[in-house]
């Protein structure tokens, strides 16, 4: 007997594998983003990001055109999944692309073995992500790439004992465990590890273990829009008085929001790929057109992921001749390299995760405004975790 569940799978799959592979003429990208609810300012980044890279390299590629088609998914998983399944089926679309969250990404998997259509993703960070479909690559990064290079840093810098506090979710634990075993393989003691409620997060308790333990430094992750909060009270209970060094990955210091965070911000430590300050021509060219076309507004980590994402697929439909091939696309896209806004990159062939350099810097003020400046740089940093 053939149920109603395995028929709707059935034709589901089956109306994923007669997707068109391309329109003659037009490619069309799938963009998937939290643009309402409580990430929307991810969503908003991500969108800024990639309209910035049509707009200084314009709209077609290997004698096709390029359509974004964008949908808001409201960071739900659920609706991620289906948004995908029209944009594959009603839409035609030749690439996705977005996935604000680790669980918005995950949700798309099974969707894009049965299409053979390719996934950039531009933001999630959780080490897995990568390894649940052959068709996912990655212009963001694996969280754990960043708290390496500070674990480095650290030890080189005489910095011996490190209490790490991050929030409890899957990027939170990856980057605790890329730290915690990078720190101690150089030498470094651990006190203590704590995590953090992703919920309504009051920080205030734990920071009072913190001081209470007397460690050189706290290292410290939670997710971009929430360092403003966890800044504040650093300083509230003492910690900064106390001689208690802030060292972080760079999501506590996003730069959307380093400038309201006030003089609390100055002199943290963090590492990670992007800077706005970042000193290219590059990255004057991206800044100056994110700013001319949102009020303003000042870039982060999201905006270049999605810059980088159009980038990669222009580089993969230049390398197939403008054949939509899914398969095709995922297999150019492996060990492509370029110059970023961010500085060199390359996608891993293994993984098709990111290669690349992570910045330690130092929160400064730069012409009135705070800004994380560059001092240190740790090249061509790979996920620890890759497979």
């Amino acid at each position: 007997m053939i149920t109603r569940r395995l028929f709707v799978a059935g034709t589901m799959a089956a109306a994923l594998a007669k997707t068109p592979a391309f329109a003659a003429d037009n490619v069309k990208v799938g963009l998937i983003l939290p643009m309402t609810g409580p990430f929307a300012s991810t969503g908003r980044q991500v969108q800024a990001g990639i309209n910035a890279f049509m707009a200084l390299k314009g709209n077609s590629v290997a004698g096709k055109t390029v359509e974004v088609v964008l949908r808001d998914d409201g960071g739900v998983a659920d609706q991620t999944r289906r948004i995908a399944q029209e944009l594959i089926t009603g839409e035609g679309a030749n690439i996705l692309m977005g996935f604000g969250l680790t669980p918005l990404a995950l949700s798309v998997a099974p969707l894009l073995g049965q299409a053979k259509v390719p996934a950039i993703i531009t933001s999630a960070t959780t080490s897995i992500i990568t390894t649940k479909s052959e068709y996912y690559a990655r212009t963001s990064m694996a969280g754990p790439q960043s708290a390496v290079p500070v674990a480095a840093w650290a030890v080189e810098n005489n910095i011996k004992r490190t209490v790490t506090l991050v929030t409890d979710y899957g990027p939170g634990h990856d980057i605790e465990k890329g730290f915690v075993d990078a720190y101690k393989e150089k030498g470094g003691e651990i006190v203590e590890s704590v995590r953090v409620p992703l919920q309504n997060p009051d920080f205030a308790p734990f920071l009072q273990r913190v001081l209470d333990s007397k460690p050189d430094a706290l290292f410290v992750f939670v997710p971009s829009g929430v360092g403003a909060l966890f800044m504040k009270q650093f300083t509230d209970r003492g910690l900064k008085d106390a001689g208690i060094k802030l060292i972080a990955t760079g999501d506590v210091t996003d730069d959307d929001l380093l400038q309201g965070m006030g003089p609390a911000a100055l002199g943290v430590i963090t590492g990670h790929f992007y800077s706005a300050n970042h000193d290219s021509p590059e990255n004057k060219a991206f800044v100056a057109e994110v700013r001319k076309a949102n009020d303003n507004m000042r870039p982060n980590f999201m905006s270049v992921g999605g810059y980088d994402a159009m980038q990669l697929a222009y580089l993969a439909l230049e390398k197939t001749g403008g054949d939509t091939d899914g398969t095709k696309l995922i297999e150019a896209m492996k060990g492509a390299s370029w110059i970023s806004p961010r500085g060199p990159m390359s996608i891993d062939p293994a993984t098709r995760d990111p290669i690349q350099d992570i910045y330690i810097r130092e929160v400064k003020e730069v012409d009135g405004e705070m800004y994380n400046v560059e001092f240190a740089t740790y090249e061509k940093i790979k996920d620890p975790f890759a497979k």
